[in-house]
């Protein structure tokens, strides 16, 4: 790898580190080198390592794993129109993330405070609707209001496997944002908090149902294409 001499260095060293990815400098599942040896590698602090890392994680590229470090999760151009190994992937992620968001919004229903109503709205205002410009910035917004979900839930295992499929589940959001999936507006967003509002776990549920059904439906038609 090369050092970096390009103004934006984050930016620079999420593109230097993922051209290693597509070149498989590391096979899927090795270990990438530890945030010392990459920053010294790419003549970078160590912060902007670690915003490179965030954001390949984001996108679909790395997962990390607390107390380990960070490896590689595809080698493959995540950008490129979904292929069908990818669909039938990102099938089985939409799958299990809608049992856990359906749970969480119903048990939320039963379980939320005004307060947990006040931080979602305002974590959706913050989300707004995507432009088309920074793509893991969203991705990581959007990311943020779900997790709300789950944390109104007041379910600390449904919080920790949250956070351990979080990598995933931001697949999930990136792939609303290309051409092929459907992505979920302000609106259908809206709909959960107004759900879990009314203190109905079939409602929240069912919303939430609804709020991932057109993307699922998109990806068994394409698999059956």
């Amino acid at each position: 790898m090369r050092a970096l001499t390009r103004t934006n260095l984050a930016d620079t060293a999420i593109e230097v580190i993922r051209s290693e990815i597509l070149a498989k400098r590391w096979a899927v599942g090795e270990k990438l080198p530890n945030e010392a040896s990459l920053s010294a590698v790419l003549a970078v602090s160590r912060g902007t390592i670690r915003e490179a890392v965030r954001v390949l994680v984001s996108q679909g590229y790395l997962e990390t794993r607390q107390g380990s470090g960070t490896y590689v999760r595809s080698t493959s151009d995540l950008a490129q129109p979904l292929t069908m190994a990818r669909r039938a992937g990102l099938r089985d992620q939409f799958e299990a993330r809608l049992a856990l968001d359906v749970e969480a919004a119903r048990l939320a229903a039963l379980r939320h405070t005004p307060a947990a109503i006040t931080e979602l709205r305002a974590l959706l205002a913050a989300r707004g609707n995507y432009d088309g410009g920074d793509k893991a910035a969203f991705v990581a917004r959007d990311l943020a209001f779900h997790k709300a979900v789950i944390a109104a839930a007041r379910n600390r295992a449904m919080m920790e496997i949250y956070e351990f499929f979080s990598a995933s589940i931001a697949q999930t959001i990136e792939a609303t944002l290309g051409e092929d999936l459907p992505e979920p507006d302000l609106e259908a967003h809206a709909a959960i908090i107004d759900a879990i509002e009314t203190g109905d776990p079939e409602v929240a549920g069912s919303t939430v149902r609804r709020f991932l059904a057109p993307a699922i439906a998109t990806l068994d038609r394409l698999l059956m294409s």
